[in-house]
Formats: structure tokens, sequence, C-alpha cells
């Protein structure tokens, strides 16, 4: 009986050795693995300086609106026949990954691998190794361009009779199936959809001489890149007053002006050649169409007077909510004389700033915008109570300053910060972004594999490279 129940512990032992070998082999060792606390979110793997990469993507899984765009476009991938190639679509790599991150993906694990992201970064042609130090502004132009590239590839027109579909959309899907004695393939409008990051910007240039203004230009942005202007001493600097510096104006010498050069033209005698009259152009930029996301990224990269790169360390004031509106450009309508020298005469009285906050600018300061591929914009018929510069207390919303006929039309709240520790040669970003659900108040500290819980005050402390905001109903007036 002894020798029995010894081989039947013996049995026992065996049994329970082969189980914990299977559970280490299929999950690893019980200590290494972690699960996922309650209310947060995965955390990324640090591949080798990736840490770019890992706080970019944790700031798009914050945008609910982005995911949902990818999920529209990566439908059209959904056919058997496709599925063998998915892996090699950005958008459906980059879909799965943000899904992970925002926590509509069933896993329990607590850091994720990326590494899938840069090995379709590669099939696409950017080569971005995990070993150098690269920058998160960077990369997100890189996903934005590829995805507009990819986005190009897709067949516009699927089918001949598409075109009258197109042109007709009352006629259904099923009418057209009878006509050609059989189903068609169904007409994909995802190449119709720009991504929500995508915005336009205008420019124009008006004469000084003659106060001829050339067509408005347009150009497209997926970011806008903002300088911080010189502080003033005693004054905090602000979001307001990078995007006020933004659309200033700027007078551009030496352009020839059509218009001045036909006012001389008719004044000579015909036959004689007259010479293009040059004078100095005011130019202007403003947001022609701003966009559901918006990322705005602050240039903290200077250079000294010997062209060494130094990193500004500045703190820039934002805020939860973002009020767009004075920074929309509208086209203008027509006005008498005495409109618009009354119009003239109340901004020639309206402050710059007020109280080291950033107002409504002048004329002179607003028409005329900045750099050489950004574009237009005539004065804002907006109120200065629309300025984002009335949202300074941290986590309000100030009801009061917007009545119910003058609610901001274009708001934005804010959704994820990037932050970047350390200096031009080297350094470390981390994320604050807002914790998965529409009404979360819940804001997330990430430091590539590390997740904690943070707060609202500690977001607003930060020292912001890239700022993540997504459109919200103005009108709605939301609450803090």
């Amino acid at each position: 009986g002894r020798h029995r129940a010894m081989r039947s512990w013996g049995v026992l032992g065996g049994a329970a050795a082969a189980l914990a070998a299977g559970i280490y082999v299929l999950w690893g060792p019980i200590t290494g693995r972690k699960r996922r606390r309650r209310g947060l979110v995965p955390g990324l793997l640090n591949l080798g300086n990736t840490c770019f990469m890992n706080s970019l993507l944790q700031g798009l899984s914050s945008c609910p609106s982005f995911i949902r765009w990818l999920e529209e476009f990566t439908a059209q991938y959904r056919t058997e026949q496709e599925k063998p190639r998915e892996h090699q679509y950005l958008s459906v790599t980059l879909l799965q990954l943000l899904r992970a991150l925002s926590c509509q993906e069933v896993t329990e694990d607590d850091v994720l691998d990326a590494s899938c992201l840069l090995e379709v970064l590669r099939m696409n042609r950017w080569q971005i190794s995990s070993f150098e130090e690269q920058d998160a502004h960077e990369l997100f132009h890189v996903l934005t361009s590829s995805l507009e590239d990819e986005r190009d590839r897709q067949p516009r027109v699927t089918h001949l009779f598409d075109v009258h579909s197109l042109e007709q959309p009352e006629i259904t899907q099923k009418q057209i199936s009878c006509r050609t004695r059989g189903s068609l393939p169904p007409v994909s409008h995802h190449w119709k959809s720009q991504h929500p990051f995508h915005g336009r910007l205008t420019s124009n240039m008006v004469c000084k001489h003659c106060e001829h203004q050339s067509p408005v230009r347009f150009d497209t942005f997926d970011s806008l890149s903002l300088s911080i202007p010189a502080a003033v001493w005693g004054r905090p600097m602000t979001l307001d007053h990078c995007l006020h510096h933004f659309i200033s104006s700027e007078s551009v010498k030496d352009v020839v002006c059509d218009n001045c050069t036909k006012i001389q033209a008719e004044g000579i005698l015909n036959g004689q050649s007259i010479e293009n009259q040059r004078t100095t152009f005011v130019k202007q930029l403003k947001l022609g169409k701003l966009p559901q996301c918006l990322c705005i990224h602050l240039q903290r990269l200077s250079w000294s007077n010997q062209g060494t790169p130094l990193k500004r360390h500045e703190h820039v004031q934002f805020n939860e909510f973002l009020v767009m509106d004075i920074y929309k450009y509208r086209v203008p309508g027509p006005k008498s004389s005495q409109e618009q020298l009354s119009r003239k005469n109340s901004e020639e009285t309206t402050p710059g700033t007020k109280d080291g906050r950033a107002g409504k600018p002048s004329d002179a300061e607003q028409p005329a915008g900045i750099k050489p591929l950004l574009m237009n914009g005539a004065s804002s018929s907006s109120s200065s109570s629309s300025s984002s510069s009335f949202l300074m207390s941290p986590g309000t919303f100030p009801l009061a300053a917007f009545p119910e006929c003058r609610a901001p039309l274009y708001l934005y709240r804010l959704m994820a910060v990037v932050v970047h520790h350390g200096d031009m040669h080297s350094g470390h970003f981390v994320t604050f972004r807002r914790a998965p659900g529409a009404r979360s108040t819940q804001w997330l500290w990430i430091s590539d594999e590390s997740v904690r819980r943070a707060s609202l005050h500690e977001v607003l402390a930060a020292s912001a490279y890239l700022l993540f905001y997504e459109r919200v109903h103005g009108r709605a007036r939301p609450q803090s």
C-alpha cells in the first residue's frame, strides 16, 4: 500500500510539472507577465530609442475621430481576396495598434509591441532606424503623407457604370445590377475622404500703394507648426500669442504690382514702353478650413549666433479648451465705404494684447501672412471674446464669455500632449493623454512601458511639444 501511494504521488507531481511547463511556454514566467490595471491603457515596448514613436501612437490613439476614419478607410480591405495582404497596408496596421491602445481590442497585456509599424513603413520605403534619435513631429508627417499615398493608390472608379452612379446618387446599386445583368462591386467613397488632420491655409497679398488684393491662394496642412515669439518680461507666453504671431502680417518688398503698372499705363501715350511697377505688399495667413483633429507643433528649435542648435525650454500656456474662431478665414462681403471707414477707426484703437494675453489683433497685425507656403486671410468678423485667451482658468470653460448668440463655432478639446525632455542632442518623449471614453476626464502619463494616472493641473503645467485637440460642438456649450 505504501508503494502504491508513493507511485500515485509521483504521477500527480509529474502532471503538475508538465502543467507548469506548459503555462511557462504559453505565457512566460508568472512574475514577468503583468495584467493591465483597471482604468489604464497598455504601454509600448521601447525597441531602442523608439520613445518618439511610442509617444506619438499614444497621442493618436486618444483621437476618436482619427480611429473612426481609419475604420471607414480600411473597410475596403475586408474582403476575402485582400485579407492575406492586410499586413502590407499602413492603415490596417495603424488601426490595430490604435484600437489596442484605446482599449477597443480585447487584450489584457500590460505592454504592446509596435515593431509592426516600423516594418510596414519600411515596406513603404521609409527607412526609420529604431536605434537613432528621431522626432515625433517628423514621424507624424510620415504617417499622414503615407496614408495619403495609400489613399491615392486606390482605384477612383471601380467600374465604368460607377461614374453614372457618382453623378446621380439617387440611382441605387440594385438598379445598376439590373441594367448590367449582374452585381457590381460597391462604389467606394474612401478616395474622397481626407484624414481628419487635413486642413487648409489661405494666403493673400495686398498692395500697400493701390490696395489691390491678389487672388487668394490655398495650401494644405496636417499640423500647425508655430514658432514661439520673443517673450515680454512679466507676461506669460500663451498659445494665443503663438497663433497670433502665426497669422500676423508680413511686408514683402519689391513685388511687381500689375494693378499699379496698369494705372501708370493708362496715363501714358500709346506706343511708349513702361516698366513694371514694384511696390511693397502686405501678406497674411489664416485658416481656410479647420480640421476635425488639430495637431499643433511648438517649434522649440532655435539657433545661437555661432550657428549651433538650441532648445527653447520656456513654458507656453495652453488650455483644455481652445477656440479657433478668430483665426478662421471668412470671405469678405460687400461693404460700403462708410462701414469700411468705421471699421478701420475701430481697429486702430484695438490693442494687439491686453493684460499679458493675446487679444484680437488689429487689422495691421492680422492681415498679411507668414512663411512662403502659407496663405491668406481677410479680417475676421468674430468678436475678441471668441479668443481662446479667455479660457485662462485651467480646466474650466467660462460660459459667461460666450452669450447664446455668440457661442464659439470652432471649439476644440485637448486630447493629448507630447512632451520632450532633454536637449537637441538627446532626450526622451512622454505623453499625457486622456483616458479612453467619450466623457472621460481622467488623464494618464505614459513613458513607453510605464503608465500612471495624472491630473489636469499636471498636464497644463507641461512644456508641450505637440498638442492634439479634437473639435467638439461649440454651440452645445460644454462644461469642464
